[in-house]
């Protein structure tokens, strides 16, 4: 992993860019929300109080949001990495919108997230233009 985040150091970035050091805190609170958020909506849909499609795009989000890290740092692939944090942001806004008539809380609750991959999905299409 050392060699990954060497080789990430290398990159070109914006110089609005945020320090490497920060990613671990803000993404370690974002897991609180969306372990609490996102387990809230699976209970609901085991105890059938809400359709499949519903549960859906928060399987995908999950899905994409860790194979980002696979992508970026284990493939070292800057476009799978823009194109899996556009389908975060893509799943995350369809997951915020499907859940809302039934949850509100959880879609409100997942507005620092939406904000974070919003910034996230930014920076990764800045960086992947940068280092091409």
């Amino acid at each position: 992993m050392k060699n990954s985040y060497n080789w990430y150091q290398t990159l070109v970035k914006p110089t609005w860019a945020p320090p490497s050091w920060l990613f671990g805190p803000v993404w370690s609170v974002l897991y609180v929300l969306i372990a609490i958020s996102f387990g809230s909506v699976f209970v609901k849909f085991f105890q059938k109080k809400i359709p499949f499609i519903v549960i859906l795009p928060f399987i995908l989000n999950l899905i994409f949001n860790f194979t980002f890290t696979y992508f970026q740092f284990g493939l070292k692939s800057n476009i799978l990495a823009m194109i899996d944090i556009l389908l975060v942001l893509i799943t995350l806004i369809w997951a915020m919108l499907a859940i809302y008539p039934y949850m509100k809380w959880v879609a409100l609750i997942n507005i620092p997230y939406l904000l974070w991959v919003s910034f996230a999905t930014v920076l990764q299409i800045t960086i992947t233009v940068l280092n091409k």
